[in-house]
């Protein structure tokens, strides 16, 4: 049966997040609900395994082993973060599953610097669950390790940096564990660490991440849809004071960020964080911003990080090469290439509820449309108010 071992076992940017939330916003709460995009039929009896292990998850601690790699690998985060982080465990009461025929519901409230930490685990559960319920064979141990050898050989060619930021849809913990090692073990320079705290620790290599959609999502419902990049990214700086510098872009899509991201910000922060819409149209944009600014871009980076494989990539490079720095976090491709069909399903937050005010509905306005979450009649709102097109 699947489950986690480790609290670790989690992508870093939830922990460099639920450590700012606890520093400036302790009394938020946050509604997360699961969102199946690739309209997968989930097998009788699924809710019920999966709620198995949810409840496991209440036994997970943080061992003093984890704690001293946690805090030796991020000096940058307060001591009392990792005594507060030792002391933490999942309440399974905050997770809400049920079943209707092969339709899944997942919903998560709480205190947001609690519920946090749910999104990723609970992602990794749902993909490792469903293909062990339906009973999907994928290809042997070796051969998994064979595919991203392959891969590497020729991402090598590239002269780039690749990072791992596959755990919320992988196959398994056992096809993750596999890869990490693989990467780990290939001989080059191009992996550089992964997303993932837990097999950071375990293969001895970097954990990778900043923020994520949340994190401005929240900000929007406290102070309003034109503050929350803006404020997003100034409380991330007055938290990690020029750490963690690459700013995600796409919450309320490129444009009206690139609006907002103002010279201070554009030379504070090392980067920007492409995840998604045509990657090729985003360099541009970010080139020509920051050379609006009288920034040489080749001194910036961007992390691009949308559904990426070995074409997308060698298309980024050949137009981002001797214009701007580049770095790669590639997913599924790694994760879950298996010879199944990988599960396409998110887990966002649908409202939160500010320190002093109400529940608030919340959006993510990406630069795909298709991948726009929330409520139609707040992102409607939105774009109206943002002075976005209605097509886009």
């Amino acid at each position: 049966m699947a489950k986690l071992t480790s609290i670790l076992d989690n992508d870093f940017y939830k922990f460099t997040m639920q450590y700012a939330v606890v520093k400036l916003f302790p009394k938020a709460k946050a509604r997360y609900q699961f969102i199946n995009r690739g309209q997968h039929q989930f097998p009788e009896g699924f809710a019920a395994q999966l709620k198995e292990a949810v409840n496991q998850m209440a036994n997970l601690k943080l061992t003093s082993a984890e704690k001293t790699f946690f805090a030796k690998t991020c000096p940058y985060i307060d001591p009392t973060y990792f005594d507060f982080l030792q002391g933490y465990h999942y309440d399974p009461e905050e997770v809400k599953i049920t079943q209707n025929g092969s339709d899944l519901t997942v919903k998560v409230e709480g205190y947001w610097y609690r519920t946090i930490l749910w999104e990723v685990p609970l992602m990794a559960l749902i993909c490792e669950t469903y293909y062990e319920m339906t009973g999907q064979k994928r290809v042997d141990d070796v051969e998994v390790m064979k595919i991203v050898n392959d891969k590497m050989d020729k991402y090598d060619k590239l002269n780039i940096t690749i990072a791992d930021f596959g755990t919320r849809r992988r196959h398994s913990y056992a096809v993750h564990d596999l890869v990490i090692k693989a990467l780990k073990e290939h001989p080059s320079k191009t992996f550089i660490g992964t997303s993932n705290v837990h097999f950071a620790m375990k293969y001895h290599t970097k954990p990778i991440g900043t923020h994520a959609h949340e994190w401005f999502m929240f900000h929007a419902a406290k102070y309003g849809y034109k503050m929350a990049n803006l404020l997003g990214l100034e409380n991330w700086s007055d938290v990690y004071r020029g750490d963690l510098g690459i700013a995600l872009s796409d919450t309320y899509t490129t444009k009206v960020f690139f609006k907002q991201f103002d010279k201070k910000l554009s030379k504070l922060f090392d980067g920007v964080r492409h995840d998604s819409g045509d990657p090729i149209e985003f360099a541009q944009m970010t080139i020509d911003h920051y050379q609006s600014k009288g920034i040489n871009p080749m001194n910036k980076t961007i992390i691009f990080s949308d559904g990426l494989d070995y074409e997308k990539v060698v298309k980024i490079v050949n137009f981002s090469k001797d214009k701007i720095g580049h770095s790669f976090g590639i997913g599924t491709d790694f994760t879950n290439d298996v010879g199944l069909d990988r599960m396409n399903i998110v887990l966002k937050m649908t409202e939160a509820y500010p320190d002093e005010g109400e529940w608030t509905p919340v959006i993510k306005l990406s630069d795909e449309p298709k991948k726009h979450t929330g409520d139609p009649e707040e992102i409607k709102m939105a774009k109206r108010f943002l002075n976005i097109p209605e097509h886009e």
